[in-house]
């Protein structure tokens, strides 16, 4: 059996338009998108259903103002990894909720994941589990004090 070849999407002015009013506002009604982009309904909706079934776009969430979670601990961690062990090790930190965003990079640090927690224990709890993950060589965090 032959494999199939994946098909990339690529992405168009409307498809970018669409993903930047849904970083706006995620809750933003079909039709609503639709009157401010200038296309029909089932245009969007086409458009989202080919952007979730690609991959492109992962779902919708709720933002939240920064000073809304004013006890919340959020982080910077940036991650060394051992050889070409990359792809096991972003599986395993994808397993972890308090990692709210894993990044590869270029330069020093191979990852870069965004820390959110309510505790300093429960902080220092997740700063142990990743360091243990097999292939991590070192790690630095920075603690976000202020947005700005």
């Amino acid at each position: 059996m032959g494999q199939q070849a994946e098909t990339k999407y690529v992405f168009d002015n409307l498809d970018r338009t669409l993903i930047g009013l849904l970083r706006s506002d995620g809750r933003a009604p079909v039709s609503k998108l639709a009157d401010i982009m200038g296309v029909s309904r089932a245009t969007v909706q086409t458009r989202l259903d080919r952007l979730l079934a690609s991959g492109a776009l992962l779902g919708f969430t709720a933002r939240v103002r920064e000073d809304y979670a004013i006890n919340q601990i959020r982080a910077i961690m940036m991650i060394e990894v051992s050889g070409r062990n990359t792809t096991q090790v972003i599986n395993k930190l994808r397993g972890l909720p308090e990692l709210t965003a894993l990044h590869t990079t270029s330069g020093k640090w191979d990852l870069i994941a965004e820390v959110l927690v309510e505790s300093l224990s429960e902080f220092d709890s997740v700063l142990r589990e990743v360091r243990l993950v097999d292939g991590v060589l070192n790690s630095e965090t920075n603690i976000l004090l202020t947005s700005i």
